[in-house]
């Protein structure tokens, strides 16, 4: 994903003390993670959100919409762009 500069400081903030938080409180939600691209890759893709899930179908669960859409979070991912959503399995 991508967040432009002039928002990244809402979005950390929000993102660490707002939006982990709140989806570390849905069963099965056992941690969450937010990395900046360092070096090399794509300069469209600068950040990477991951979760911990006990199950791949947890996302798909009404609590987690609920905790995933709360008022502060939703004002600032409005600025994020290149999103895009998986499921990967621990090898």
């Amino acid at each position: 994903m991508d967040v432009p500069e002039e928002h990244y400081v809402v979005f950390k903030r929000l993102y660490d003390g707002e939006h982990v938080l709140s989806l570390l409180s849905v069963p099965g939600v056992t941690n969450g993670q937010c990395y900046k691209l360092e070096q090399g890759g794509n300069e469209t893709l600068r950040y990477l959100a991951t979760h911990d899930l006990d199950s791949p179908d947890i996302p798909n669960f009404l609590e987690w919409e609920a905790k995933a859409t709360t008022p502060g979070w939703l004002g600032v991912h409005q600025h994020v762009s290149a999103r895009c959503r998986g499921t990967f399995k621990k090898l």
